[in-house]
């Protein structure tokens, strides 16, 4: 299934805003890891200040533009966000890296493709062969690390993934991504300050934390989600949610890169079954 050219778009900066979006996820994935494996800010807080920081940003943004008056998103959209952020925080916990990848990215591809097939697209059989080869290579990047994970953890996981599909899925309505995006951040805000408060008794927070928390909600959450919906309303569905396979490809690449992490020959293998079932699906005919 191709990437759809539409006449105010070209089709080459709808696949660069495409790859800008998977490299901020990357980016976001990696500061979460960061965050909370390795400071002391608890995942409550660190939804919190990240759902806050994405509200802040796009905020200068739409007043940099004039466009204050104009509220976007809804509450649905909204709450798919914070289920979303806040699944994905305490899930991390207790899981290790691989697992969660497989099973958030797992989810994203069973909602955005069902939905797809419901509504009546239809993969041909080099597409369903691509999507076959981008899935074994994300399995085997992650395999290693899987090992019967907390079964609460995994469920957290599983609905963050259905989250974010559904959430990707409603962007590719927006009519302004950057009015839609701030208008869903401010509405996710009332959720995340219910959890916060809930959670009151254990929370904690450190510099290195907060810190974190914050660049992934300005930088890598908000305008990342905002490039994303740009890219989504000129995307099928079911290419959409394939081309999402590559960033845990792009974070382990990150690890390497700034955490030390080893190169190894699974990766190297799994890059290219990954990537090359990537461009089978999104291929022209």
């Amino acid at each position: 299934m191709q990437v759809a050219a539409h006449p105010s778009m070209p089709r080459t900066r709808v696949a660069l805003l495409t790859v800008v979006a998977m490299f901020a996820f990357a980016g976001n994935s990696l500061l979460c890891r960061v965050a909370l494996k390795g400071t002391a800010i608890d995942p409550a807080t660190f939804t919190s200040v990240r759902i806050v920081s994405a509200a802040v940003v796009l905020w200068i943004i739409l007043r940099t533009r004039g466009e204050l008056q104009r509220v976007g998103g809804n509450w649905l959209s909204a709450f798919a966000l914070f289920a979303y952020a806040a699944a994905f925080s305490f899930a991390y916990v207790s899981l290790a890296a691989g697992t969660g990848a497989l099973l958030l990215f797992g989810a994203v591809q069973a909602t955005m493709i069902g939905y797809a097939l419901a509504r009546g697209d239809r993969l041909r059989l080099f597409q369903w062969i691509g999507l076959a080869c981008a899935l074994a290579g994300l399995v085997g990047l992650v395999l290693p690390g899987v090992s019967a994970p907390p079964l609460f953890a995994s469920l957290l996981m599983l609905c963050a993934g259905i989250a974010w599909g559904v959430y990707s899925l409603r962007g590719k309505l927006a009519a302004d991504p950057t009015v839609t995006t701030a208008g869903n951040f401010v509405r996710a805000i009332p959720f995340a300050g219910l959890v916060s408060a809930g959670m009151f008794a254990s929370a904690r927070v450190d510099d290195a934390g907060l810190s974190f928390a914050v660049l992934s909600g300005g930088l890598t959450s908000g305008v990342g989600y905002v490039i994303w919906y740009a890219a989504l309303k000129h995307i099928p569905s079911a290419t959409a949610a394939t081309v999402q396979l590559s960033v845990p490809l792009i974070a382990a690449a990150g690890g390497i890169l700034l955490l030390g992490e080893p190169l190894t020959a699974r990766l190297a293998l799994s890059s290219l079954a990954i990537l090359g079932g990537i461009a089978l699906v999104v291929a022209r005919r």
